[in-house]
């Protein structure tokens, strides 16, 4: 696993009325601090990435579908420096995955309907000067493949 990066299973607990589940507690040992939380929404076979913060640590979840979550660590002095992790979340594996700053990381919808994903930043969004950083999914900059891999 990337340096720094931290996973939390999630517990659905269902009853007669329906399910709840807990994504993230100010008493969780993952809880830094809190900045917003936010919905995104991705398309089966989407890609949405790679985009990084300099900040900024992100704790993601998927909520209705799944998702492939890749993480890639681009920075220098990391001792796993250069290592990729292929995550894959959502109604089948509950997980919230912890992402620190610097680690690039993007997102493709891999169930057949739309999935929705829930990002808990340690900072709000700054209009003005952004704490996002976008590379081109396909540019070669990060050295993988997003294509579905069938063997």
């Amino acid at each position: 696993m990337i340096e720094g990066v931290k996973i939390k299973s999630l517990r659905v607990i269902p009853d007669e009325r329906g399910r709840l589940m807990e994504i993230l507690r100010a008493d969780d040992e993952l809880f830094i601090k809190f900045g917003q939380v936010y919905v995104t929404t991705v398309y089966p076979g989407v890609v949405k990435a790679w985009h990084y913060h300099k900040k900024q640590t992100d704790n993601i979840t998927c909520v209705h579908g799944m998702i492939k979550l890749v993480l890639y660590d681009a920075r220098s002095g990391s001792p796993t420096y250069g290592e990729v992790n292929e995550l894959f979340i959502g109604v089948h594996n509950p997980q919230l995955v912890q992402i620190p700053p610097l680690v690039y990381h993007g997102i493709k919808g891999i169930s057949v309907e739309e999935a929705i994903v829930i990002n808990i930043p340690t900072e709000p969004y700054d209009y003005e000067q952004p704490d996002e950083y976008r590379v081109d999914p396909y540019s070669g900059e990060v050295p993988y493949d997003w294509r579905r891999k069938d063997r």
